[in-house]
């Protein structure tokens, strides 16, 4: 299994891959976007899309690309709880996310970064700010997971 790496995203890279992976064909493409296929090309060389594009992606590929940014921002830029927990009285224009939601590959990413030695549990807490708790149970609930399939 090759993890994503969340930290240096290449949605063109990604965006590409998607397309070999559900094998649509480039005439579909090139009209859905109502475009060239140099065009299309460009895209998958680009290191950055603007979110209308990524969006139209996103519904034709019918796969979540944005969620690839939202687990960069729970990883590498995280809420800092002292900040998060002072209420505004007045009523935000934007809507409020009550916590970070970890997606399966983001478990994976972490675990395997305990597993290959790459950072040690302190690390990961310290870096990542994710709960010592959660990391313990995700550990137990691998290893758990692992002996089972033994």
């Amino acid at each position: 299994m090759t993890t994503m790496n969340f930290k240096k995203i290449h949605i063109g890279k990604l965006i590409s891959q998607r397309v070999q992976e559900t094998e649509i064909e480039l005439t579909r493409i090139c009209r859905f976007f109502d475009c060239t296929e140099k065009e299309i090309v460009q895209m998958y060389e680009s290191e950055n899309l603007y979110p209308d594009v990524i969006m139209k992606w996103c519904k034709l590929l019918e796969y979540d690309f944005f969620r690839i940014y939202t687990q960069h921002l729970i990883l590498y830029a995280p809420i800092d709880p002292e900040k998060y927990n002072k209420r505004n009285t007045g009523k935000p224009a934007l809507p409020s996310f009550r916590k970070s939601i970890y997606t399966r590959e983001v478990i994976e990413f972490v675990l395997e970064l305990v597993q290959n030695g790459k950072k040690t549990k302190s690390q990961i807490i310290e870096e990542y700010k994710i709960p010592k708790t959660t990391l313990y149970k995700w550990l137990q609930k691998h290893n758990t997971e692992k002996e089972s399939k033994i």
